[in-house]
């Protein structure tokens, strides 16, 4: 019996390869779609879950309920750690961590690494596997160094690591001696925490400086607390340890007039739990966002089920022709449950070979995926025992809603009145219509989605920085050369050559270069009694000139004035606000009550060091011949642009031979502060390209149908007088209204989502209403070009054909 069952239906399926290949090809591009969109999602949610008692593993950061609004700062003062350790005993371990690199020496050998400062209690609350040495000592002594397996290879290749000693810094005489006492194994894809090797914090040049202060904010602090502690009683529990440490802050706050949030605090510690740290933008500066994450499920969902839809309109369709061999089966005998068998078990089989070309359409396209949208996927995740389950999950729900229900609805076709020409299915018209709109509102609330998204971030790329990006090359120095040197040479080379109209430098980029880094130095001090947060920028001379900021008042850094270098600054309008001085130069202030006392001696319009998803913090500039300077900016002429990239590369090797050249150019730089906006908008380019697709597959299937079963009255309608136009306008009238009633359904829901995605910019756009009419015209139009084909070969047919057999 089964096996008649496979060949009815591989006869049945033959007979009509039009309908299977429609079905397959939704399908199967739905299923390769689908999996893409859902193992992102799955690779984005595993992010730091493979470590061992992670529901115990927490970041520390800083709460403040500031007049303006809630700020949460994750970076934490050195005496913070020891406290917590000591005054809490819910407190298991508790590691600081701060990230650093550092030139790694070994037999005369350089290599550039990742190297962090952390505890030794880091090796004892994560769990990334130690494969040499022990966790409970490695990070014992000052001087030992745990390295990763991948750093282990590059250094010292089919060597033993353990036990030898390597030099970490420069040549310039601060290079230190390490002894590697142990090998992590490297650290996974969908890990936070990305490292090449690990020392000792108190290593850090100013611990011995910051150790006991409160106020110098410089790393951040992860714990783990006992298997019996709650997170909200062990938080409740610190609000006596903000009140003690933090008195200033509070007391600052307080003057300023801020008041206590719901759960009555004004400043506090609190904690961030492990698996939440990759999403949190505010505390870890996390790279993805947990709404992106779903709304990639959703569209996934979105894809499936008008696949789906695709599949129960052709099939509850289809069921008008095969209508008399089930009147002939149920005559003979055949049961309700038989019937539900045999047809589902048809469906089955399509949603199968779907299923498996969509499986190998993913697999043949899953480097192209990844190159595209920058992903890290491959297949290995798809045999993840979680994985195969939701994927065989799927398949089973879309066999049961694609297959299921047209079965279900023609194994209870009444055998007299089918064989008598009657079709008892009752009112199909309103099921398959209800579907098309449900597709066509899908279809269209991604295609208007995709338009917002990439207006935003047209917007936020062609927003005034208050710099001058153009023009300007921007190179990392590394860890190989002393910038300050590198800089000086650099000016001697290049200061007279025509082509070049500017050579300064900084400690933090402009946007992100092709060294992938990214650095924020925020200081925070009492000026007149009131609070006071500002970016901390280390520069040299000519930064302003450089980048084409324009002096408001005062001067910019001179080589002719000494003192410039020792406890001078140049401030932003914005800090100028909130230090409340409408003439800031000339004024002073002191960051640390015992420290430099520094004179503002330049006032310079906002500007935008960081990306225009966050807020614009005030910025204060200072010069330091001491601190090190880590990008080379060179603005040159228009006309030797093209050029420019190559000059620079051969200066390169003269005043740095010893770093390689990734210099870039800076509009590129900060171009790619939007990557996920910009990867937002091509996932939706992508999705609604096959939705609509989709969409016009099934309208054009359901049309061809629909005018089938009409044929009839089209030959009655033609020879009673109607024209072609006529009959094209009565075909295509009921399809054209189901796409306007699915804008109109579409055009709030989109607006709603995509204000509230919009919500998450300090800069951003207003959704104009012109977007969604241009979407409703374009799918009236793309439906009317669907059905119109079929409409318009149907009122050229011959009558004589489609009314010869009455």
């Amino acid at each position: 019996m089964i096996r008649n069952y496979f060949k009815i239906a591989f006869r049945n399926l033959w007979k009509s390869k039009g309908y299977a290949s429609i079905n397959i090809v939704g399908l199967s591009v739905a299923f390769c779609i689908s999996i893409f969109l859902f193992l992102t999602a799955y690779f984005q949610l595993s992010f730091d879950l493979f470590h061992k008692d992670g529901d115990r593993i927490f970041q520390a950061y800083l709460f403040s309920n500031n007049p303006e609004k809630e700020e949460k700062g994750s970076s934490m003062p050195m005496p913070l750690t020891p406290a917590l350790k000591a005054e809490y005993p819910e407190v298991e371990a508790a590691a600081r961590l701060m990230n650093g690199s550092s030139l790694v020496e070994y037999k005369g050998k350089y290599f550039d690494k990742q190297v962090m400062l952390t505890d030794p209690d880091f090796l004892k609350i994560f769990s990334f596997p130690m494969l040499r040495g022990s966790a409970e000592t490695a990070l014992n002594d000052l001087s030992n160094i745990v390295i990763s397996q991948n750093m282990a290879k590059a250094v010292f290749g089919s060597e033993d690591p353990v036990g030898k000693q390597i030099q970490l810094g420069s040549d310039g005489g601060n290079q230190k001696q390490y002894i590697v006492t142990g090998v992590l194994g490297d650290f996974p894809d969908n890990s936070t925490i990305q490292y090449d090797a690990f020392i000792r914090i108190e290593n850090h040049e100013g611990y011995q400086r910051e150790k006991d202060h409160w106020d110098a904010m410089s790393h951040n602090v992860y714990l783990k607390l006992t298997p019996n502690a709650d997170q909200a009683s062990f938080e409740k529990r610190m609000k006596s340890f903000s009140k003690k440490y933090f008195a200033d802050n509070i007391t600052g706050l307080i003057k300023r007039g801020a008041k206590p949030d719901e759960r009555g605090d004004i400043f506090a510690v609190r904690l961030q739990k492990l698996a939440n740290i990759h999403f949190d933008k505010d505390i870890s500066g996390g790279a993805s966002s947990v709404t992106l994450i779903y709304a990639l499920m959703g569209i996934a969902c979105f894809i499936l089920l008008i696949a789906c839809i695709n599949f129960i309109n052709l099939s509850v369709a289809r069921s008008f022709t095969r209508a008399r061999e089930v009147g002939v089966r149920k005559s003979l005998g055949a049961l309700k449950n038989q019937l539900f068998v045999q047809i589902w078990g048809e469906t089955s089989m399509i949603c199968f070979v779907g299923f498996l070309a969509g499986l190998l359409l993913a697999y043949a396209l899953l480097p192209q995926f990844n190159a595209t949208f920058k992903g890290k996927l491959t297949l290995a995740y798809v045999f993840q025992p979680d994985t195969l389950a939701i994927i065989f999950g799927l398949f089973l729900l879309v066999t049961l809603i694609a297959g299921g229900y047209p079965a279900w609805q023609m194994s209870k076709f009444n055998a007299v009145e089918v064989l008598k020409g009657k079709i008892t299915l009752k009112r199909p018209g309103i099921l398959r219509n209800s579907l098309i709109v449900t597709q066509f509102t899908l279809s269209s609330l991604l295609i208007c989605c995709t338009i917002i998204a990439i207006q935003q971030v047209v917007f936020l790329r062609t927003q005034p920085l208050g710099f001058n990006k153009d023009q300007v090359i921007s190179i990392p120095v590394g860890n190989k050369a002393n910038g300050q040197q590198v800089l000086r040479r650099m000016h001697s080379e290049l200061d007279n050559d025509p082509t070049i109209l500017g050579i300064s430098g900084s400690a933090v980029n402009l946007g992100v270069g092709k060294d992938h880094s990214t650095s924020r130095s925020v200081i925070g001090f009492t000026y007149k009694e009131k609070e006071i947060s500002s970016d901390w920028v280390s520069v040299d001379y000519e930064y302003a000139k450089t980048l084409g900021i324009k002096l408001l008042d005062g001067r910019e850094f001179d080589r002719a004035y000494p003192t410039d270098s020792l406890d001078r600054v140049i401030i932003t309008e914005q800090m100028a606000k909130m230090i409340g001085e409408k003439d800031p130069v000339g004024k002073y202030f002191q960051t640390d009550t015992a420290g430099v006392k520094y004179q503002i001696i330049g006032l310079v319009p906002d500007f935008h060091l960081y990306s225009l998803k966050a807020d614009q913090k005030p910025i204060t500039l200072h010069l330091s011949h001491s601190e090190s300077i880590n990008y080379i900016f060179v603005r040159v002429t228009p006309q030797s642009l093209a050029g420019a990239m190559d000059k620079l590369k051969l200066v390169w090797k003269e005043v740095a031979p010893q770093a390689d050249f990734i210099g870039s150019y800076m509009d590129e730089n900060t171009d790619s502060w939007y990557k996920e906006e910009e990867r937002l908008s091509q996932i939706f380019s992508l999705a609604s390209g096959v939705a609509i697709l989709l969409s016009c597959l099934g309208l054009f299937a359901v049309a061809l149908m629909v005018i089938e079963q009409r044929t009839k009255e089209i030959g009655v309608r033609k020879v009673l007088g109607a024209s072609i136009s006529s009959i094209v306008y009565t075909l295509s009238e009921d399809f054209v209204k189901m796409v306007i009633l699915s804008i109109i359904i579409a055009t709030p829901l989109a607006w709603f989502f995509m204000q509230k995605w919009l919500d998450n910019y300090s800069y951003r756009i207003e959704i104009s209403a012109w977007i969604f009419v241009a979407v409703g015209i374009s799918a009236i139009v793309i439906a009317l070009a669907t059905v119109s084909f079929q409409s318009i070969k149907a009122a050229l047919m011959n009558p004589v054909k489609s009314l010869k057999s009455e």
